[in-house]
């Protein structure tokens, strides 16, 4: 069984927003009960309202700012070291404030929620080793 990924080795999900590398899911690691991914979300973008109806999630934010929602919560500010709770089945999104990218690790408990995401309009997976091309607005 492998215990180990590179972000080299792995596909990169592709969204009008950002990108995310899932380096750790219940479909790569048979009998894993989390998900763990890299989430980028490029400036002046975010993610429509959603939710996760069969798993918990938790953001640590690494890098950049941002503003988040979580059910009723309002928005309110998000920077590099916050971590957020949204409990399964909660309305949330995350939005990039900042010049910068906001890098995110979401984490999924149980894991598998990140497949719901192949079913965005806006999705598409690179191959390994091939990089988004952004383009400037």
């Amino acid at each position: 069984m492998a215990v180990h990924t590179t972000p080299g080795e792995l596909p990169t999900e592709v969204f009008d927003w950002g990108a995310i590398k899932w380096g750790v899911t219940p479909d790569r690691f048979a009998g894993v009960p989390v998900t763990v991914g890299e989430v980028v979300i490029e400036p002046t973008k975010g993610h429509d309202l959603h939710t996760h109806p069969e798993s918990d999630e938790v953001l640590v934010v690494l890098e950049g700012e941002g503003v988040q929602t979580v059910g009723d919560s309002g928005r309110f500010a998000v920077t590099a070291g916050d971590s957020i709770v949204i409990p399964r089945g909660t309305v949330h999104s995350t939005f990039n404030t900042g010049w910068k990218q906001l890098r995110i690790l979401a984490i999924y408990c149980p894991g598998g929620a990140e497949t719901a995401l192949r079913a965005a309009p806006d999705y598409a997976q690179l191959p390994p080793g091939q990089a988004p091309v952004w383009v400037r607005g």
